[in-house]
């Protein structure tokens, strides 16, 4: 029940950011993480495009700031939030994983605090801040924490 892992891809495609998050991610090298961002903006986009419906919310009426926000399979959930910039946050984890949407505008948050206010880091770039990193890791133990604790309360239920 934790997250796994987080990409960041740009407005392009390109990674900016990928890391494992808990002990349980899989390991995955550097070369298949830029595919995965690569190949995850290309579907994003795919799936904006043929989508029949356009979400509430949507001020392009073209559909283009549609496409994949959550994805449930195999034992693995996905969730994507995508900003008015374009750069997609991506977090994969446990689908036992209570709610990530706010997990994921949190760590936008610390994108927009750390990366952007920093005067060295360049748009479209990796992201190689150390500020970043660390807020995230203590952003991370508060969402685990509190989920244990949500987790607890709740009853379990076995069919």
């Amino acid at each position: 029940m934790a997250p796994l892992h987080l990409f960041i891809v740009n407005k392009s495609g390109g990674l900016i950011h990928h890391r494992s998050l808990g002990p349980k991610a899989p390991k995955i090298g550097t070369n298949d993480w830029l595919r995965i961002g690569s190949t995850f903006h290309s579907l994003h986009a795919i799936a904006a495009e043929a989508g029949p419906v356009r979400l509430p919310g949507n001020k392009n009426p073209y559909g283009a700031d549609d496409g994949i926000e959550f994805i449930e399979a195999g034992g693995i959930v996905l969730s994507c939030l995508q900003t008015r910039t374009g750069v997609k946050f991506v977090i994969t984890a446990d689908v036992d994983t209570p709610d990530l949407d706010p997990l994921l505008r949190e760590i936008y948050v610390l994108y927009s605090d750390c990366a952007l206010k920093d005067p060295f880091y360049e748009l479209e770039m990796p992201i190689r801040t150390d500020l970043f990193t660390s807020a995230v890791d203590a952003l991370l133990e508060r969402f685990e924490s509190r989920s244990t604790k949500s987790s607890a309360d709740r009853p379990i239920v076995r069919f």
